[in-house]
């Protein structure tokens, strides 16, 4: 059974195969600079982590992976790359296999935003959901830096829209997830309690 975590970020289970799409995993991956990044350049990502950009091409075959997990990783794309990331997901993905995610609920976060009587909600807002840009990264350093990261967010989501898009993607049986409910008890290997509290969890299936 291939069970693919793609948007692994530093660490991952060895039962596992982890994905990540950081350039400075890549840069790490170099037979000769790499060493030198590993030993000094944060962060360091673990051995069991491999690279691999999901809105590009995985290094997986053809539906070859029984399971899919992604945790805070869709809403970091651009709403293109979310549509390629889905079409790959689909790809590797075996008939009947099970794609499972938890990303930020801007349903719960424009609830709590309109809820708000703070002075400053607009604001509070826009950094919770990590969608405002406090001020523009100027110089190369600083460039190279916002290009080697993916902190911010790109297209966020709720249940009603996100399902649709997993539907039109060729998804069947799209329902809301909550942490464990899973009946693959696999995914409790890669789940985090704390990245699934007050989110937006979703599992679903490549037709069989």
């Amino acid at each position: 059974m291939l069970k693919l975590q793609i948007g692994a970020g530093l660490e991952g289970p060895p039962s596992w195969t982890n994905l990540d799409a950081s350039p400075v995993l890549r840069l790490q991956r170099l037979p000769i600079v790499g060493v030198f990044l590993r030993r000094f350049v944060a962060p360091a990502f673990s051995p069991r982590v491999q690279y691999g950009d999901v809105t590009r091409r995985l290094p997986v075959d053809d539906g070859a992976a029984d399971m899919v997990y992604s945790s805070h990783m869709l809403e970091h794309l651009a709403l293109r790359e979310f549509e390629l990331a889905l079409a790959e997901i689909h790809r590797v993905l075996a008939r009947g296999g099970v794609f499972r995610s938890v990303l930020p609920d801007l349903e719960l976060e424009a609830r709590r935003y309109l809820a708000s009587t703070a002075a400053d909600r607009a604001s509070d807002f826009l950094r919770s959901t990590l969608l405002g840009v406090e001020h523009r990264e100027r110089g190369l350093v600083q460039a190279l830096r916002a290009w080697m990261g993916y902190s911010g967010h790109k297209w966020m989501w709720d249940y009603i829209s996100i399902a649709n898009q997993l539907n039109r993607a060729g998804f069947v049986d799209v329902r809301r997830a909550s942490i464990g409910d899973s009946a693959l008890a696999a995914f409790r290997e890669v789940e985090n309690s704390e990245r699934w509290q007050d989110c937006l969890g979703f599992e679903c299936r490549k037709p069989a």
